[in-house]
């Protein structure tokens, strides 16, 4: 009767599919005329159309978000000029939006997932190495950063955060969500390789599509991201790149913003950009961008530290993020309110007026003094321009208090970006400096001949470059600096001050995201340079683990059982027999498992019994070994082939027998022990 039931289910389920999908060779049709395009499409590789649609889908959701954050923000200078000359209400109108967009942002993103607060580019540099971030690219975790950052984008220069970190991590989401879409239209299991050729180019079309820098995008994106770089994966990078950027100004042209992504409009004067004896004055802005580029990272990563280790606010930030947000956003917006502090530091201007007016052409401390000047259009100049200080001491009051509030920000627990910020930071500090050659020398270097005055601008694009590219350890900049601004004039100049600004920072400090990945202790190698001889010196054997739990290709039920009780590695080394170890391969855990649910326990009863007795090599598959060390294997090599070939375990032979295992822990350890 059971099978009479089944067979009758069986035919009932068959007439229903039969009866719901009618037309069966129109539809067998349609289904060969969709492979066949498919065929055609693809003959060329699947790799152009997907590159192509992340390019695309990224630079329509900047150009989005900018469009919003732009609206959002009018409506708040709106308001603050509307609601009347009362000194309060004008300080709640000026505090209380930030604040209230902060704390949504870092509660709504939070809520979601925890792995949307940052800039994200530590965790995808961690990624990309080869380390496995449960849920860090989920596709739930894409609205959550896009909101957020939308979010923290519309507080503005109150904030003084930017887009570019978590911008390249929501670019990595989409890659990753596209390469899921990948596999099933080409019908393949899922490679990740592919998965990895991917987040690459996304990352590239993150940069590029908030600059609107394609080439520069790339190469600081490779900078960046990856400390071994596949020559294959150059032009996926730039491929979506390209198709982002050009996207990105297609978008720009139609909603009749002709401006750069950067934010400026650059007329710098190309005949005679710089003279050959200002190097002298671009050398010492490299060193000064080097030398608060090591303060900056130092007291950053200081902070990061203290407030977690500090009572107060490790429990907000454990239980209560947003209340930790709003109360430093507060502090931070009281401290730019345009009729108190904020006069002095030009609080009143956007991140994009921020770069605007730093990168003016013109020299300041020739048209303060002017009252002419005043009239020209594009004052933007004037907020720095205070009666009282001047724009000397504007601009060094910008900078010692940005100093420690960008510091602070850094902390809040929402989805920003650091870089512009940084950005700006550096393009004032070259402002400065340049408006200061340009006093001491009002004629130029030569007070004989013609007229070559100093331009304060070009040493603003260094100092953007040098400062930006010290902290990021990136030297990439200064072609970012130069592509965004459409400014080729003192290229010579600005890579000399990177280059210095690089070569001290360096030496001292590690970059942000690697500080970053250092204070969330994430299980990335840290960077190890070629010239100390000390990772040479130093071998396997002085800091493997030699307590490895191995198994012989003649043990059976009893032996794998005691293996993986005695540890939970995802692969156990598999030698020749007890009495000669001798490797021979591995063995997943996995396999393991199936290995145990199949045989026999020793001491089952007779009515358990499952199967014969059987061992591990004539019923498990035996990987072979592709890679082991010596123990003789210096530290230097041993780190630079984790990082190449982006393993986790190497295990260690003598003669061919199984001596020990190095694992990315023993080498991060025994590097971070050797630095101290």
């Amino acid at each position: 009767r059971g099978e009479k039931e089944e067979e009758q289910q069986e035919e009932r389920v068959l007439v229903s599919e039969h009866s719901w999908r009618p037309c069966p060779t129109a539809r067998r049709r349609l289904r060969g005329c969709l492979e066949w395009v498919k065929r055609q499409l693809f003959r060329v590789g699947e790799d152009w159309y997907f590159l192509f649609i992340l390019g695309v889908l990224m630079a329509t959701i900047s150009f989005t978000m900018d469009i919003i954050v732009a609206r959002l923000y009018a409506a708040h200078c709106w308001l603050y000029r509307e609601i009347g000359d009362i000194g309060v209400l004008k300080y709640l109108s000026w505090t209380l939006y930030p604040t209230a967009l902060a704390a949504f942002s870092t509660g709504f993103s939070q809520s979601i997932t925890p792995h949307s607060g940052g800039s994200g580019i530590p965790e995808l540099k961690t990624i990309l190495m080869g380390v496995v971030l449960e849920d860090y690219l989920a596709i739930q975790n894409f609205g959550a950063k896009v909101v957020g950052l939308t979010c923290t984008l519309v507080c503005g220069s109150t904030l003084f955060l930017g887009k570019v970190g978590p911008y390249v991590h929501i670019s990595a989401m989409a890659a990753a969500y596209l390469g899921k879409m990948r596999t099933t239209v080409t019908r393949e299991y899922e490679n990740k390789f592919k998965q990895h050729e991917m987040l690459v180019a996304a990352q590239a079309v993150g940069v590029a599509t908030v600059f609107g820098a394609p080439i520069s995008g790339v190469l600081f994106s490779i900078e960046v991201m990856s400390p071994h770089f596949a020559v294959r994966d150059y032009w996926r990078g730039f491929f979506a790149a390209t198709c982002g950027a050009f996207m990105f100004r297609l978008l720009a042209v139609f909603n009749s913003e002709q401006g750069k992504a950067g934010g400026q409009d650059s007329e710098l004067k190309i005949d005679f950009p710089f003279d050959l004896l200002e190097t002298f004055f671009f050398v010492i802005l490299g060193i000064i961008c080097g030398v608060v580029a090591c303060a900056y990272l130092f007291c950053q990563r200081w902070l990061m530290v203290a407030v977690k280790k500090n009572w107060l606010t490790a429990k907000l930030l454990a239980t209560d993020k947003p209340v930790y947000t709003a109360l430093v956003v507060l502090l931070l917006a009281s401290i730019t309110f345009p009729p108190g502090l904020g006069q002095f530091m030009a609080s009143r201007l956007t991140m994009k007026e921020y770069l605007t007016s730093l990168f003016d052409n013109r020299t300041w401390s020739s048209l303060a003094p002017n009252a002419s000047g005043v009239a020209k259009p594009g004052g933007l100049w004037q907020e720095w321009d205070h009666p009282s200080i001047t724009i000397y001491g504007t601009l060094s009051f910008f900078l010692l208090m940005k100093f420690w509030m960008l510091i602070l920000a850094t902390t809040l627990p929402l989805p920003a970006g650091y870089f512009m910020p940084i950005f700006i930071y550096g393009a004032a500090i070259g402002r400065l400096v340049g408006e200061a050659v340009a006093l001491l020398f009002p004629r130029g270097l030569y007070s004989e001949g013609p007229l070559r005055p100093i331009i304060p601008a070009g040493y603003a694009l260094a100092g953007a470059a040098a400062f930006a590219g010290s902290v990021t350890h990136a030297v990439s900049t200064a072609l970012l600096v130069c592509e965004a601004t459409g400014h080729l004039g003192h290229v010579l100049p600005i890579v000399l001050a990177v280059l210095v600004a690089n070569a001290i920072t360096q030496k001292h400090q590690p970059s942000f995201y690697d500080a970053g990945i250092i204070v969330k202790k994430l299980p990335y190698l840290p960077p190890i340079r070629s010239r100390h001889i000390a990772s040479y010196r130093v071998a396997v054997e002085e800091f493997m683990e030699r307590r490895v739990v191995a198994l012989a290709k003649g043990d059976g039920f009893q032996e794998v059982l005691v293996a993986l009780d005695a540890s939970a590695d995802t692969e156990y080394p598999v030698v020749e027999s007890t009495g000669c170890p001798t490797l021979v391969g591995t063995v997943s855990r996995s396999q393991l498992v199936t290995f145990l649910q199949s045989h026999e326990h020793p001491q089952a009863p007779q009515g358990e019994k499952l199967a014969s007795m059987g061992t591990l090599g004539d019923d498990c598959v035996i990987e072979p070994i592709m890679l082991q060390f010596s123990p003789w294997t210096s530290l230097h090599q041993a780190y630079h082939l984790f990082q190449l070939l982006k393993l986790q375990r190497v295990f260690v032979t003598c003669s061919g027998e199984l001596v020990g295992a190095v694992s990315r822990a023993e080498v991060r350890g025994r590097e971070e022990g050797k630095k101290g």
